[in-house]
């Protein structure tokens, strides 16, 4: 049977100390030995090196033994009975007897092995009675206690009178992890650590996770020597997870960093709030010290009594903060009801009341309100667009904004501190609350800035502890969390009042507008009746005279009789036209007055009129489908369009239109699943770049020089807003120089 040492022999220094797995030391300390046990069978798989100065048994010799082969069956069936009462990691202490010798011993169960720790009984001459009666006289005077301080300072105060360590810390860690002595009792002649700080580096994260595994750490004589753990060689990489030990050996950076403090043994208990190391019991002695079981599990009861008050007594602190900031919420909530006028809600002395803020400023529609100490107006657009931006429109509170702005430090005095909430989800609307510095003298126990030091040895553990201070400038006072809790209530209020504020603006803007329609179109209507009516009268004058012309001079030359019969023609046409534009302002575009167009018709009227023009342009119309719409604007449609031909005609060829149709109906190009008649217009004009496809619908819009061609730049225009009096679509396409062509859309009955 092979045997090896597990030890870590990995050179640790501070430049990997981080990453040092200190939960896998491979060695514990010499106060007592420790058994690694399969779980089935019992069967001792791990052993320390020192069980011959405890049980008079070398590790060779426990090795592959089982444990009731080795200590006898009364002592198995004690260890058996004990797990199954699921004990383990429990205030029950499990007492054996070993080789004749008495032990009180802890088990924890480590990934499929029972990891014993023993250590002998000892007479310390403090009955476990005493220590309960110490602990139920510490219950009576936590009840005398009202902050979370004075808790802490007797918590101190009765674990240094229950263990006799030297020095006994209540040690509170910030959201950095940088540590402040929160309490502390200490002998009359040691210097006090109270309200010193310490940099975060002190305590490094995988130290800290421990603390979190394993809430007991006691460290009995800093100069020991580690005592190594060996284990059968029977597969590779095998190590035993000691994160649960009460024995495990502990880092040498540690053990060097005490050694720095002048400190000898030391006890730690770790204090949990809402999953989090909120901080530690720390007990320093300055000579080797060791503890019984029993009063380790007293003075661990003592961290129990403050976890479990924490919660409380930081609600009791701040209940006269959350009151204050709830009436002045209160205020505001009902002021809101009553006003919508931000300048006056921002002017109210309870919009900075309810988090306890120096200013406070709104930004709405890039107007600032503002009240109290606060930057300028264009300053605080200028940080409300970054806020913005940052946050994606949501919020942000600190109470050190020159970690995220630096350039700001000029304004320090001001917004050291802010509570920032955007109002919607793409503009700079928002709320922010400011706080000025405060400058703050922070007490170190040595400098943070050298908590590693280099010398001609490399680096290691800082070895100055004098007082060191600093002044904290450029933060603001922290924000508690019902300030918090009360700024981001009222800017949820503050969110919805501006919104209805925005709708109504925009319901009084509709009504408005509402108005100015109902007015214009009865305006239109009535533009339209004395148009078509008055219009229609010249009309029949020129019909009449020209009729009489016609009947009375019958002499008249062929050439003057045809001018005459094609004028008369024409105002026939235009009294037509007239007749239906009445009845389509009467209409009022109801899909009720589409009836069938037959578009071959349509266009044999347009190819006649073109004939009587002095320019003939070739006209090729295939078969036209029958559509819905109005006869009188779809002829006005293909009229505009053919026009549009004729004027963008090319000078150096004669101008040819084609009309087509697609055979089958098609769906639109946007996917939809309408049918559609599709009709396209031809010809070989001048063109157009392809890049004006759009615009050249958009009203007044013309693509060349008004010296060049006439016109309005209407037509297209129109011809777009008919097509979507039809539910259909017009779009086109160009190719400078060679021509263009029109597409048209109507929708299948």
């Amino acid at each position: 049977m092979e045997i090896k040492s597990i030890v870590n022999n990995e050179i640790v220094n501070l430049e990997n100390c981080e990453q040092e797995p200190i939960h896998i030391p491979g060695s514990i300390q010499p106060h007592g030995f420790l058994l690694g046990l399969t779980e089935n069978g019992l069967k001792i798989d791990y052993c320390s090196a020192n069980t011959a100065e405890y049980i008079t048994m070398l590790y060779g010799e426990l090795l592959g033994k089982t444990f009731g082969n080795i200590f006898g069956k009364d002592a198995e069936n004690t260890l058996r009975q004990y797990v199954e009462q699921g004990n383990m990691l429990s205030s029950s202490l499990l007492k054996l007897t070993l080789n004749g010798v008495d032990f009180v011993c802890t088990l924890h169960n480590s990934n499929g092995v029972y990891v014993l720790e023993a250590e002998p009984v000892a007479d310390t001459g403090r009955a476990a009675s005493q220590v309960y009666d110490q602990t139920s006289q510490f219950l009576n005077y936590m009840h005398d206690t009202h902050t979370l301080k004075e808790l802490c300072a007797l918590v101190a105060k009765g674990t240094r009178e229950i263990t006799g360590y030297d020095r006994v810390m209540i040690y509170r860690f910030d959201k950095d992890y940088n540590g402040e002595v929160f309490a502390e009792s200490v002998r009359d002649d040691l210097e006090p650590f109270f309200g010193l700080h310490y940099p975060h580096t002190d305590i490094p994260p995988q130290a800290r996770q421990l603390y979190m595994t394993n809430l007991l750490r006691l460290i009995t004589d800093i100069d020991y020597t580690p005592v190594p753990i060996y284990t059968i060689d029977d597969a590779p990489g095998k190590n035993l997870d000691l994160s649960l030990s009460i024995l495990r050996s502990t880092s040498p950076i540690h053990v060097q960093y005490l050694h720095n403090m002048g400190v000898g043994a030391t006890l730690t208990i770790s204090l949990i709030h809402q999953k989090r190391l909120w901080g530690l019991i720390a007990c320093h002695h300055y000579s080797p010290k060791n503890i019984t079981p029993e009063i380790r599990l007293a003075a661990q009861l003592q961290g129990h009594f403050i976890t479990s008050q924490i919660e409380l007594r930081q609600r009791n602190e701040e209940y006269e903060t959350v009151r204050k900031a709830t009436m002045a919420l209160d205020a505001m909530n009902a002021a809101s009801q009553q006003s919508r006028n931000i300048a006056e809600l921002v002017a109210m002395p309870e919009l900075t009341a309810l988090c306890n803020a120096a200013g406070v400023s709104v930004v709405f529609d890039n107007k600032v309100y503002k009240n109290g100490l606060t930057p300028g107006d264009d300053q605080i657009r200028q940080m409300a667009g970054w806020l913005a931006l940052y946050t994606n429109n949501g919020k942000l509170s600190t109470d050190k904004l020159i970690d995220y702005l630096p350039e700001n430090e000029n304004m320090c005095s001001i917004t050291s501190g802010i509570i920032y909430h955007s109002l919607d989800a793409e503009n700079s609307n928002c709320i922010i609350w400011y706080r000025p510095e405060t400058k703050t003298e922070v007490n170190w126990g040595g400098d943070p800035e050298k908590a590693i030091i280099k010398d001609e040895k490399g680096l290691s553990p800082r070895n100055s502890f004098k007082l060191w201070k600093e002044i904290v400038s450029c933060q603001s006072k922290p924000w508690l969390q019902p300030e918090l809790d009360t700024a981001a209530a009222y800017a949820n209020s503050l969110q919805r009042q501006i919104n209805l504020l925005v709708i109504s603006r925009e319901e009084e803007k509709y009504r408005k507008l509402s108005e100015i329609l109902k007015e214009t179109n009865a305006e239109l209507e009535n533009i339209n009746w004395i148009s078509t009516h008055d219009l229609q009268e010249p009309l029949r004058k020129i019909q009449l005279i020209s009729s009489r012309i016609l009947f009375k001079e019958p002499e008249l030359s062929e050439t003057v009789q045809d001018s005459i019969q094609r004028m008369n023609a024409s105002a026939n046409r235009m009294q037509t036209l007239l007749v239906d534009i009445l009845k389509y302002t009467k209409l009022k575009q109801s899909d009720d007055a589409f009836i069938d167009v037959n578009l071959n018709e349509v266009l044999e009227e347009i190819r006649t009129e073109l004939s009587e023009s002095a320019d003939r342009p070739e006209v090729i119309i295939d078969p036209l489908p029958v559509v819905q719409g109005v006869p009188f604007l779809i002829k006005q449609l293909f009229s505009n369009l053919v026009t549009n031909s004729l004027k963008y005609s090319s000078p150096e060829r004669q101008t040819k239109i084609k009309i087509t149709a697609e055979h089958n109906p098609l769906p639109y190009t946007n996917g939809e699943s309408t049918l559609y008649h599709v009709i396209h217009v031809a010809d070989n004009g001048i063109g157009f770049e392809q890049q004006y496809a759009e615009s050249i619908f958009n009203i007044f819009t013309k693509l060349h020089a008004s010296s060049d061609y006439k016109g309005s730049g209407v037509g297209l225009a129109l011809c777009k807003k008919i097509m979507q009096t039809h539910h259909g679509y017009i779009s086109a396409s160009g190719e400078a120089g060679v021509g263009a062509v029109f597409s048209l859309y109507f929708p299948v009955k």
